[in-house]
């Protein structure tokens, strides 16, 4: 009863490492425990196997090998909801992230005025939100114009031209 104790013992422990390191042991080796053999579905089958085992060769006149065999099927049975409720997890999708390219035709106003060879920055709506990059324009802009998006130069700054009203 003892060694099915210490494999429950050991599964919640491994599972709380799988939970703290975050993947970096399946890191270590190469991605070799993916699926069926992730962390979190051997620690959930190693902790019900020791735990299942253990109750029912206490509560039971089962032998070592009976308690084995139920605990097997237990741990088998919760490997299988751990890797289905994780795959489910991994599946919840949010929407997507913004990209540079999505601010191409945003219109926005020039924060610092912009000169014709160099940076000024410009303050402009993102997913709703306003960010303030560096611009780029190939004339000067002064300081309130209205400007729209013509490229993504980079994750923090883009290129700008004044809109004519």
């Amino acid at each position: 009863m003892e060694l099915f104790l210490g494999l429950g013992i050991a599964g919640i422990i491994l599972l709380s490492l799988s939970l703290v390191l975050d993947g970096v042991v399946e890191g270590l080796l190469g991605g070799t425990l993916d699926g069926w053999l992730s962390l979190p579905v051997i620690a959930g089958f190693t902790s019900m196997l020791g735990f299942t085992s253990s109750i029912v060769l206490g509560t039971t006149g089962f032998g070592t090998s009976a308690a084995a065999a139920v605990g097997a099927l237990a741990g088998a049975a919760a490997g299988w909801l751990t890797w289905k409720l994780s795959r489910a997890l991994m599946r919840d999708q949010t929407s997507l992230t913004p990209r540079g390219e999505d601010l191409i035709g945003t219109a926005g106003s020039v924060v610092t005025a912009i000169p014709a060879d160099g940076y000024g920055e410009v303050l402009l709506r993102l997913a709703g939100q306003p960010v303030k990059l560096a611009a780029r324009s190939s004339e000067p802009v002064r300081r309130g114009a209205e400007i729209w998006v013509e490229a993504a130069l980079s994750a923090t700054s883009v290129a700008v031209r004044p809109v004519d009203r």
